[in-house]
């Protein structure tokens, strides 16, 4: 698929219209809608509009689209449970344990706000949190998690990759670490999940929005549960769809369903959920390895054109700690001009800021974007480095 649309630009605009207004790489932000994703949406509010809705194709619908994410995900499907945004899948993790007074979590002061305060507020319970400590934003490693853990760590709490410096951790060497210490290990896996590997055999919850890497509509939440920690995490939302109710009528003992159901409570948003069935099936079509490997040659393409002219990165140089996310600034000049002068020319990328309020320019273009859109921004970029020199 992926040489398909390097090849045919009218192939690329029928299939991802952004590209025929705008050169878009904010994927770690927001994911404008691929053409499919935005037809299965209009398909499914199209038979709710026209017709009684038909629960039975409804639901058979949603367990293909788990077994459609397990597929991408390389999980069992019954480890699956669709929630709303990824701080949903968070708040159930934190929620839905039982903690007790003097249980540690430890987790990452400077990860997204969404996997940071579940987290602190579990101080209500008497639970500490401990704050890791990184040279760098987001290079958290296997050591310095090490050092964090006491005999009283309960779980740890991480993002797959920092949604700032775009820093992937080692979810395997963590996940070991952890499982060898009888400590829970939680991902927020939302600047990774569906583009690079996000190895869940050391996982025992991670939680990600569709919305970015995976093409798909906000509000299409995934959270994965491993088999044996399903009776450890209580659903701290009941209704009448994940407590066992015969024809709907309520029984005197609360049976929790099985499988990904026990965490979802009630009625679904089955025009999301459409969305994010065909999100899953075009990222499968296209290889989820040939999609990162894209991603990776085109942020390379882009940190060499730019590197002569100063800039200082912020992303690892590790292929290995590396996702989807380019993130630097100049010393000399405030990426603001830089994000005003992209915009003016139909180019989407972040502005993000770090603890000392420093200005980054984060780039994070998806399979579909071009070399050509990478040698734009670049000459736009070194333009605008050239034009501060002058101006001196």
């Amino acid at each position: 698929m992926i040489a398909q649309l390097v090849a045919d630009e009218k192939l690329r605009q029928r299939e991802f219209p952004i590209c025929t207004r705008k050169i878009y790489c904010a994927h770690a932000a927001d994911a404008p809608l691929p053409r499919r994703v935005a037809e299965a949406m209009r398909e499914s509010i199209e038979r709710a509009s026209v017709d009684a809705r038909n629960y039975e194709n409804e639901l058979a619908r949603i367990e293909e689209t788990r077994a459609l994410v397990a597929r991408l995900l390389g999980c069992e499907t019954d480890e699956i449970a669709f929630t709303g945004p990824t701080a949903s899948g968070l708040n159930t993790v934190a929620n839905g344990l039982d903690w007790n007074p003097g249980d540690e979590v430890v987790c990452y002061l400077d990860d997204y706000p969404a996997n940071v305060y579940p987290w602190l507020a579990l101080e209500r319970h008497g639970v500490k949190p401990v704050l890791l400590e990184t040279a760098r934003i987001g290079e958290i490693t296997p050591e310095i998690v090490e050092r964090a853990l006491t005999k009283r760590t309960k779980l740890v709490a991480l993002a797959s990759a920092n949604y700032i410096s775009g820093y992937r951790i080692d979810l395997d060497a963590i996940g070991t670490l952890c499982a060898e210490r009888g400590v829970l290990f939680s991902v927020d896996a939302i600047q990774t999940m569906g583009v690079f590997p996000v190895p869940l055999q050391q996982v025992d919850f991670a939680s990600a929005g569709a919305q970015k890497w995976m093409l798909g509509p906000s509000g299409a939440g995934i959270l994965f549960v491993k088999k044996s920690r399903h009776d450890l995490l209580r659903p701290p939302l009941i209704g009448g769809w994940n407590v066992v109710s015969p024809n709907f009528i309520s029984q005197r003992e609360v049976e929790f369903e099985t499988g990904g159901r026990k965490f979802e409570p009630g009625a679904y948003t089955h025009s999301v959920l459409a969305g994010l069935r065909a999100a899953a099936e075009l990222l499968l079509e296209a290889g989820p390895q040939e999609v990162s490997q894209q991603i990776s040659a085109l942020l390379q393409a882009l940190q060499d054109g730019i590197a002569p002219a100063g800039f200082e990165f912020l992303t690892p140089m590790e292929e290995k700690n590396r996702c989807g996310i380019l993130t630097f600034r100049h010393p000399q000049i405030a990426s603001e001009r830089f994000a005003d002068a992209l915009t003016e020319n139909d180019i989407v990328v972040s502005l993000r800021y770090d603890r000392a309020n420093r200005g980054w320019l984060r780039v994070s273009p998806h399979f579909y974007n071009t070399d050509a859109e990478m040698a734009k921004i670049a000459e736009l970029l070194l333009d605008g480095v050239e034009a501060a020199v002058s101006s001196r």
